[in-house]
């Protein structure tokens, strides 16, 4: 397993590309302990670009992303895809803290890029002054072919933007996504959670999540904290 821990990064903000850490090189990965500004994601993990990604099929997996702290003004705290087309599986971030950011975890691809997101375990995650501290984003179409199996948990968010933005494309939904222990307040705004062509459920979740979210659910699926 490769691993990174104790790194410092920063980069100038106002640099649209400032380097981030991209996971994409290997199969196994532990990054942890790092303290990181950017102007771009925090950390990203990526798995190939559409016919090259399809071509080598080497999808990213069993990566561990833990105690990383950082702000990126234009950003993610923790990015996942665009470039995704040979698969992203596995995926543990755990204990990030994110500020004056543009969003803490975000989720994207292209229509027909190919490739799936499956199994991702995010937790323990604590964030102030985020924009959108969620979220899937499609962008121009942006999805990816597969999603599923999205587990996110213990999340405290103060002082947000706006609530979770979750979207989806007809024909490509999020399933299985699951929201547990999650309180998110300080909206400046009147939006709560935007939720298009997703499915899954949502356990002791403040404020109330979207009616996609089965609060009321009780899959065996959706992994409850012990």
């Amino acid at each position: 397993m490769e691993m990174e821990w104790n790194v410092v990064c920063r980069a100038k903000w106002k640099h649209r590309w400032a380097r981030k850490n991209v996971v994409g090189l290997m199969l196994a990965c532990l990054l942890e302990d790092c303290y990181i500004e950017s102007g771009d994601a925090l950390v990203a993990v990526k798995s190939r670009w559409d016919q090259y990604g399809m071509a080598v099929a080497r999808p990213r997996s069993n990566i561990i992303i833990r105690r990383v702290s950082g702000t990126t003004p234009t950003c993610s705290g923790v990015g996942i895809g665009s470039e995704m087309s040979g698969g992203i599986a596995n995926i543990i971030v755990e204990d990030l803290h994110v500020w004056d950011s543009s969003a803490a975890l975000r989720i994207k691809s292209y229509r027909g890029r190919g490739g799936y997101i499956t199994n991702i375990t995010v937790s323990n995650v604590v964030m102030e002054l985020v924009k959108a501290p969620i979220r899937f984003s499609r962008g121009s179409d942006d999805h990816p072919d597969q999603g599923h199996d999205l587990y996110i948990n213990n999340v405290v968010g103060v002082e947000i933007g706006k609530g979770p933005v979750l979207e989806g494309i007809p024909g490509t939904m999020y399933e299985r996504v699951s929201f547990i222990n999650v309180s998110l307040s300080g909206f400046k705004s009147k939006s709560k959670w935007l939720c298009e062509f997703v499915m899954g459920e949502a356990h002791d979740v403040s404020p109330t999540p979207c009616r996609q979210l089965k609060s009321n659910a009780t899959s065996s699926w959706c992994k409850k904290p012990s």
